[in-house]
C-alpha cells in the first residue's frame, strides 16, 4: 500500500447531462440511460493535494473546461453535438464533483504507469 501525494477528485453526472446524453440518439420505451447507468462511467482525476476548500474551488474552476470537455467526449466525440458554451455554470449544471484528501494505491504487485489522455483511449473504452 502507498500513499500517493495526490488528492483525487471524483466528477459525477447530474440528471442533466444524463438527459443531454439521452437526447443525442434519442430512444423507444424504456432504453434510455440512467443516472446510476451514467454513475457507472464516472471519473477520478488525480490532483494535487489540496488542503482548503478554497483551493479546491479555484482549482476547478481553472480547469473546468477541461474537464468539461473530457466528460463530454467520453459520451460524444462530435463537438458540434455539444452544448454551444462550456462556462462554469454549465460545469455545474452537468457536474458535481467530490474531493479525497487522500489517494492511496492499494497495489503493491503493478507500478504505476502513466499514458497521455487523448481521444483514443476514451474511444477505446467505449469498445471493451
Amino acid at each position: 500500500m502507498k500513499l500517493l501525494n495526490r488528492s483525487a477528485l471524483s466528477v459525477r453526472p447530474t440528471q442533466a447531462f444524463v438527459d443531454w446524453i439521452n437526447a443525442l440518439e434519442p430512444t423507444l420505451g424504456g432504453d434510455d440511460l440512467t443516472l446510476d447507468d451514467v454513475e457507472r462511467e464516472s471519473t477520478i482525476y488525480l490532483i494535487p493535494e489540496m488542503d482548503t476548500p478554497e483551493a479546491l474551488e479555484t482549482f476547478v474552476q481553472e480547469r473546468h473546461q477541461v474537464i468539461l470537455e473530457t466528460e463530454l467526449r467520453a459520451w460524444e466525440e462530435d463537438e458540434a453535438q455539444w452544448p454551444q458554451s462550456l462556462d462554469w455554470s454549465l460545469f455545474q449544471h452537468f457536474l458535481r464533483v467530490e474531493h479525497s484528501y487522500l489517494a492511496i494505491d492499494l497495489d503493491d504487485d503493478t507500478a504505476l504507469e502513466i499514458s497521455e489522455v487523448d481521444d483514443a483511449l476514451l474511444l477505446d473504452n467505449d469498445d471493451s
